[in-house]
């Protein structure tokens, strides 16, 4: 949290700063633990010329717009997952076409349906499993499955994903030096997926 009590800032310093330190991103939220009132920050949005990305979320006229960190901003409880993860972690060369987020079971996801990002849904005791923090192209951390989740997530879901787009994040994790294959057994029998994934395993390591 930033600590709003600089001696000899005034608001507008603090939000100067908080802009610099965000690298352009403000989130009303953080100003608002910040000591600031939204009716004072909305001025300052004003006069800085700061574009609305989301709701509670402004961005500098000068920054660029990263919208990875502004969708987690905007619905802090889902966790980049499927194809974004892959992406994210080094696993995919090319960006995903849409968003993929996963998020715990009954989570209300209208409006993300309407900005076409798949949501996937994951019994609460079970979502938090493998969570990380990876930056984005932008360099903001965001909460993404690590390589192990990914894979395990990748094959639950292999009925909506294209057979090569699979085959190759498991290529791509296998030679991968960051891989933990005991971790991905365990994360399999927890997910039900030991089955599945052994037959790939047995191919891509012999």
């Amino acid at each position: 949290m930033f600590e709003s009590k600089v001696i000899g800032l005034n608001k507008k310093e603090i939000l100067d700063k908080m802009l610099d330190e965000r690298d352009g991103i403000l989130l009303t939220s953080e100003v608002i633990a910040a000591g600031i009132s939204k009716t004072y920050f909305m001025e300052y949005v004003k006069k800085m010329g700061m574009e609305r990305m989301a709701m509670g979320v402004y961005l500098a006229a000068d920054a660029w717009p990263d919208y990875f960190y502004v969708l987690q901003a905007r619905y802090p409880k889902v966790i980049f997952s499927h194809e974004t993860a892959l992406y994210l972690l080094g696993l995919a060369e090319r960006e995903p076409l849409q968003f993929t987020v996963t998020a715990k079971a009954g989570y209300h996801a209208k409006s993300m349906d309407e900005q076409n990002i798949k949501v996937y849904r994951m019994k609460e005791d079970l979502l938090e499993m493998g969570v990380t923090e990876v930056a984005s192209p932008a360099g903001h951390m965001l909460r993404v499955y690590n390589g192990e989740r990914t894979i395990c997530d990748l094959l639950r879901s292999r009925s909506n994903i294209e057979i090569q787009d699979l085959q190759g994040a498991l290529k791509e994790y296998v030679r991968s030096r960051e891989k933990n294959l005991p971790q991905l057994m365990r994360y399999a029998k927890e997910l039900h997926m030991e089955k599945v994934l052994r037959p790939y395993l047995e191919i891509l390591l012999s």
